[in-house]
């Protein structure tokens, strides 16, 4: 069994009421990738920001692949199951939170990995950018869960076929979908931006 532990940033809350927010970097990000954007648009919030354990040429990430877009999904499982007990740990030390999660890329992909199997862990959670090229499995958990799903139109990692994909899925298990779609790629854009600000502060 993987143990609990990563590399990770933490930033305590300063409001009780304030919520606790994990963020997952994509391929070759870091801890640090999005703790400032989390923190210029929930200023009070706690932050919870892990960095990939799996090093891919020297670039961080959170589970392994055998080439773009194929993932070692053996792998892809125990690494979910070690994500969800670092989650379930931080959330019991917040008990009381809201808890989001905000995930770009490969990041996305872990978090999308924990909300299908263990959607209680989130109130809220945005996938910036998720490749999920497996069927997940139903889970009526997922109910009234409020997800937010970025993508760009013309991106050659995650096809745009692929996210709209995954959103169908979503609203069947019964989440509270929102989308956000740019005309661009792979890259983060100003409306992607703003669409995160907008969810996490609803």
């Amino acid at each position: 069994m993987l143990d609990e532990t990563y590399e990770t940033y933490e930033k305590p809350a300063t409001n009780r009421d304030a919520p606790l927010v994990f963020t997952f970097h994509g391929t070759g990000g870091n801890e640090m990738q999005f703790s400032g954007l989390v923190g210029e648009i929930l200023p009070d919030a706690a932050i919870i920001s892990p960095r990939g354990d799996v090093l891919e040429f020297g670039a961080a990430r959170f589970f392994r692949r055998t080439g773009e877009g194929v993932y070692d999904m053996d792998d892809l499982n125990r690494r979910t199951e070690k994500m969800a007990r670092f989650i379930a740990l931080h959330r019991a030390a917040n008990e009381g939170r809201p808890v989001y999660g905000i995930g770009y890329s490969n990041g996305a992909n872990i978090l999308a990995a924990v909300l299908f199997k263990h959607p209680g862990l989130f109130d809220r959670a945005a996938l910036l950018h998720p490749l999920i090229p497996f069927e997940p499995e139903k889970n009526s958990g997922m109910a009234n869960t409020k997800v937010l799903v970025t993508a760009g139109r013309r991106d050659p990692i995650c096809p745009l076929p692929l996210t709209e994909r995954l959103t169908a899925f979503l609203d069947h298990q019964g989440a509270i979908v929102t989308s956000s779609i740019h005309d661009g790629g792979h890259e983060i854009r100003p409306q992607e931006i703003t669409a995160v600000a907008t969810f996490l502060k609803a």
